[in-house]
């Protein structure tokens, strides 16, 4: 199919029968195949045109749409969509990508492709010039800000760079500019600035960590008055050999080859990578923990507000896995009913220990964390680990994601990453295939207990005692428990959606929370 305007590319929205066709018939089939879109299960009424900004580039100009999709139930989601054309005699017009075009189009008789303008160079090396630059782009409404960080401290501004479009399908988009940067474009906005900037900005600007990937800088669309919106960050580029969990899969393998003949053996290396990054977290949430900074950053206690919030979100949680459990506790296998049984026979006492919530003296205090916590977010350096994507929850709200948590909840995502990097491995491999199910049970639980102490001991060991953040070892092991219970209740939504083999993994942590909190009422 065919686009074609009377107009030149540059004058193209001001014609409404081209802008009909886009919005109608071009963009809906585009979108919908596109990875960044997380709208496709759900019924859609129509995708409009929420504002458009625009962005010189080489003898043209590129639009970054927002486009509004709009469903037949539920709140609107806006999503970035820049665009490009390249007409058919520019040398740049056989190098776009598939995945990049979206139409063979027309403008003032000249042919052309109508492009999703990250696959255009022309739009990637203005982004990196008006960053470097810091230069604003005046719009109709506002401007287009491009803030320059530390990351790019240095950089030679007049000195070409090569860039490209990161071959990674995910929920944003990412260009990579002389393998030295890497910017990511964010595709869903929020009215808001993105948690992930203010939190690599903080880190970066306002304390010594050096285990991110620095910040360089962010394209943010700001007007008088409302919220800035962000549209990208951009931040130094790091060499890794893998994300943790693959790193703790291959600690893994190691170990499984003993299982099958009685051998229980971790190497010390492993114990010592596992301290690191012990340390590593204690040293970021170290770095969070600012109290001359401003509201955004400082801490707070756990007020009741907080605990409010925390109780009801817990306690909807809760239900939901409850009532999802119980439809579907005749499709689990026996090891997964017997902790299902026990996890429900469990509830009033569960739901007396969320009350102690509400009441318990707590004079721990919370602070901004990153949120989304687990193996897959540390790259492995080789000697070292660097922390990625501090975006948060991916089904909370931005604003959500913004609230501040006692740093034991990063601690508690960890832990239970942990817990399923052993659970995944030795009961879904070939080695320990013919080894009885109650045996890997036995196994996997020693390796975490052993890991899991490791790493605790590392974490509390960078912050000295006492620590403002955490009042007392009491307060430590209550709040560690609740977040390490949320983490599993919430897990088990998922696999018992997606994964039910794997529905032991997360009912296994609750149970084992269960225990201890059995023990507290001792």
């Amino acid at each position: 199919m065919e686009l074609t305007s009377k107009n030149t590319w540059e004058n193209s929205l001001s014609d409404a029968d081209f802008l009909l066709e886009l919005k109608t018939t071009i963009l809906p089939p585009y979108i919908n195949s596109c990875r960044w879109f997380a709208g496709k299960a759900r019924q859609q009424e129509a995708f409009d045109f929420a504002n458009v900004l625009t962005l010189p580039i080489e003898n043209s100009v590129a639009f970054l749409v927002i486009v509004s999709a709009k469903y037949q139930d539920g709140e609107i989601e806006n999503y970035l969509l820049p665009l490009s054309f390249v007409a058919s005699n520019n040398p740049n017009a056989s190098e776009i990508l598939p995945k990049g075009i979206i139409s063979v189009a027309y403008f003032n008789q000249v042919r052309g492709l109508l492009v999703d303008a990250l696959y255009d160079e022309r739009f990637q090396q203005a982004l990196f010039k008006h960053l470097v630059n810091e230069e604003a782009v005046k719009q109709t409404a506002g401007s287009l800000g491009f803030e320059r960080g530390k990351g790019l401290a240095g950089e030679d501004i007049n000195a070409p760079i090569s860039s490209r479009v990161l071959p990674v399908d995910s929920s944003n988009s990412a260009l990579i500019f002389g393998d030295k940067y890497f910017m990511k474009l964010y595709r869903k906005l929020f009215v808001e600035t993105n948690p992930e900037v203010d939190m690599v900005s903080f880190l970066t600007q306002h304390s010594n960590f050096a285990h991110i990937p620095a910040f360089a800088g962010s394209v943010i669309w700001k007007r008088e008055g409302i919220a800035d919106i962000t549209l990208g960050m951009m931040q130094r580029m790091v060499q890794n050999q893998q994300d943790s969990w693959g790193l703790t899969g291959d600690y893994l393998n190691d170990f499984m080859k003993g299982v099958p003949h009685r051998q229980f053996a971790i190497n010390e290396d492993v114990f010592e990578s596992v301290a690191l990054l012990g340390k590593r977290t204690g040293e970021m949430h170290l770095s969070l923990y600012a109290p001359n900074a401003d509201e955004h950053f400082a801490p707070e206690n756990l007020t009741d507000e907080y605990r409010q919030f925390l109780h009801k979100r817990f306690t909807n949680l809760l239900d939901r896995r409850y009532n999802l459990l119980i439809d579907n506790y005749l499709k689990l296998d026996v090891p997964s009913q017997k902790l299902a049984w026990i996890f429900m026979e469990a509830r009033e006492m569960i739901e007396e220990f969320l009350e102690d919530l509400l009441t318990k003296p707590l004079d721990s205090l919370r602070i901004r964390i990153h949120g989304d916590y687990h193996l897959g977010q540390v790259l492995a350096t080789g000697n070292d680990y660097i922390i990625i994507d501090f975006e948060g929850e991916p089904e909370s709200s931005i604003s959500e994601r913004k609230i501040k948590h006692s740093p034991l909840k990063d601690v508690a995502g960890m832990i239970r990453s942990y817990h399923y990097a052993v659970c995944a491995k030795l009961f879904n491999s070939e080695e320990t295939k013919d080894t009885p199910p109650e045996k890997l049970q036995i196994v996997s639980d020693r390796w975490f207990k052993l890991i899991k102490d490791t790493y605790l001991e590392a974490y509390f060991s960078t912050f000295g005692y006492p620590h403002p953040l955490f009042k007392n070892n009491n307060e430590i092991n209550f709040l560690l428990l609740i977040y390490l219970l949320e983490k599993a209740v919430y897990e088990l939504g998922y696999e018992i959606s997606y994964r039910p083999d794997w529905v032991k993994i997360p009912l296994k942590g609750i149970v084992d929370v269960v225990r201890e909190i059995e023990k507290l009422k001792v």
